[in-house]
């Protein structure tokens, strides 16, 4: 017999899957899916998340071996967590839901700490407490009782394919992008979506090509941060709804220790603050809203996957925020056997031999999407109660996008070229070609501005600071900072969130 005993998501391919497996319908969406991992499970054994396409993360029971196998969907849009304590595996999406266990004892993960500092979001399987792992994408476990036995049934690697135009391409992506959607309007339990809309391609494309009647963005007084005007033009421009959500720097920063605490580890990325802001706005009117992640990862979206790298030196991610000698410099405790590079290092080997965009891209995905995009967006519309599509992760998608030659990615200034050329047949062509903009956050103006920043600096030079950091240094950094330096201004908000969750679970 098997039995469900964790599920968090939502399987997208459910119809063809219930056809497969002769489940019959109508079953309400509980029902169905429960029958399609117990049947699924039953029929396929581990191999089951090969079948599903969605986010998801799963713990079974299969009562005849006596053992938990415990799956994380392929590019790890959602969470899972898992410990042994006293002889029994925990495992959940909510990292406080296992450290929160009256049996577990706390203790802080300071190899994770300086990680941190070096990349801004916790990476790897490491987490910031001592004993707890996260089971990495693409990988499930099986526990026996007496021990986890970890297995990796998913990579994100590339296998350029010159047999095809860039056009061919494009048409490709335009069909699954079609089948991804046909199966989204298929459940009618989730019939009434909104979306999440920037000035960009990827959620215009989204919008454009999907169910939801409404879109939804953020704005700021700062203008030059704001694409809530972009966004405007295009939900006009497709005939839906709009809304957008202002954020006041007063709001943004009133917000941060909700969402430090919702996260359940530091993330110092301060869009998720405006994301979580974003989704409890959507939650006045809707329990499901689309949003864009992916494509950045799977097409090669990022300044970064243009520029060349030295021959020697490794990819440490689109993102990291501190050098090796800058966290060396600040903490109190710097171990030098824990290097910038050590979670990534088993990756790097295995994509060495393809071209530089492959390499760069599958780390990517690996660690910066589901580190920092993921957890983000996971935790924040978790905790706001919404529940987060995100239709361009779909693996569908990436299995196009690994096929891609990369020559075909850029054009001059210009990335994502193959996937802008999909999008341009519902986008008019200036929101299909846009320059890339992100989703920018003035917050660091805001962290400068001390009718706002005295939370920050209480708690840059408070007594838990002082535990792990040289108070010259963190006074030296903040004084060049409020000076004028504003690159400087990550590094400060991500050593203000460390110290705002410390505060908060220790």
């Amino acid at each position: 017999m098997i039995q469900v005993r964790y599920f968090s998501g939502y399987i997208r391919n459910w119809k063809k899957l219930c056809a497969e497996l002769n489940i019959a319908l109508p079953l309400s969406r509980e029902e169905r899916e429960n029958a399609v991992l117990c049947r699924g499970f039953e029929k396929w054994g581990a191999e089951l998340p090969e079948h599903l396409c969605g986010a998801f993360a799963i713990a079974l029971w299969n009562d005849e071996e006596q053992k938990l196998y415990v799956f994380r969907d392929q590019v790890g849009q959602k969470q899972m967590f898992y410990a042994v304590v006293d002889g029994e595996l925990l495992c959940s999406g909510d990292i406080d839901a296992i450290v929160s266990d009256e049996r577990f004892e706390k203790k802080l993960n300071m190899r994770m700490l300086q990680q941190y500092l070096f990349y801004g979001y916790p990476i790897g399987e490491e987490t910031f407490y001592e004993g707890v792992y996260k089971l990495k994408p693409g990988h499930y476990l099986v526990w026996d009782g007496e021990k986890v036995e970890l297995t990796c049934y998913f990579k994100p690697l590339f296998a350029p394919d010159r047999s095809k135009t860039p056009e061919q391409f494009a048409q490709e992506i335009r069909d699954v992008v079609a089948e991804i959607f046909a199966e989204e309007r298929d459940d009618d339990e989730l019939s009434y979506k909104e979306s999440f809309l920037s000035g960009g391609v990827d959620s215009s494309y989204l919008l454009a090509a999907g169910d939801a009647v409404c879109a939804n963005t953020v704005g700021y007084e700062e203008a030059a941060f704001s694409e809530a005007h972009l966004a405007e033009e295009t939900a006009k421009y497709l005939n839906k709804g709009f809304r957008v959500k202002m954020i006041s720097p007063q709001e943004f920063f009133d917000r941060v220790p909700t969402v430090m605490d919702k996260m359940g580890q530091p993330l110092g990325d301060a869009s998720a603050v405006a994301f979580s802001l974003g989704c409890q706005a959507v939650r006045e009117h809707a329990k499901v809203v689309y949003s864009g992640e992916g494509i950045d990862e799977f097409f090669g979206g990022y300044n970064a996957h243009k520029r060349e790298l030295p021959s020697d030196w490794v990819y440490l991610t689109c993102s990291h925020i501190m050098s090796e000698a800058v966290v060396r410099s600040l903490m109190k405790d710097y171990d030098a056997s824990v290097k910038a590079a050590d979670p990534l290092m088993k990756m790097w080997d295995e994509v060495q031999g393809q071209d530089a965009l492959a390499q760069k891209l599958t780390i990517d995905i690996s660690f910066w999407l589901e580190g920092d995009i993921y957890l983000n967006t996971d935790r924040t519309s978790t905790a706001c109660d919404v529940e987060l599509h995100t239709p361009f992760s779909d693996i569908r998608l990436f299995k196009v996008a690994s096929r891609i030659p990369a020559e075909y990615q850029f054009e001059g200034e210009q990335n994502k070229i193959v996937f802008r050329m999909a999008a341009s047949e519902k986008l008019p062509h200036e929101a299909a070609f846009r320059k890339k903009v992100g989703f920018p956050v003035p917050v660091r103006q805001w962290l400068a501005d001390e009718r706002y920043n005295k939370p920050v600096e209480e708690k840059l030079f408070g007594e838990s600071s002082k535990k792990f950091f040289d108070q010259d240094e963190m006074k030296d950094m903040w004084e060049r900072f409020i000076g004028g330096e504003a690159l400087l201004w990550n590094r400060v908000y991500a050593i203000y969130a460390f110290l705002l969750w410390y505060d908060l679970k220790f």
